[in-house]
């Protein structure tokens, strides 16, 4: 997947759940990358945050704490 779509999907579901009740936003992402990101999108995910995290919303990089990365 191109470095920009992976972003594009990542800050949407941030925008999501930006948005619902609670104060776990960051805890909401990842549960949802962890549950419905394969492997390879996750450990790409990973390895742009490593690079910089270029364009990617404040959220998603705290959620990404929690994110299950694949070990390589």
């Amino acid at each position: 997947m191109s470095p920009e779509k992976m972003v594009h999907m990542a800050n949407q579901i941030a925008t999501f759940f930006a948005t619902q009740p609670g104060e776990d936003a960051p805890g909401k992402i990842a549960a949802h990358i962890n549950d419905f990101w394969e492997p390879r999108m996750r450990a790409q995910l990973a390895a742009h945050v490593e690079a910089g995290g270029t364009g990617l919303s404040p959220l998603v990089l705290a959620a990404m704490d929690a994110v299950k990365v694949p070990a390589d």
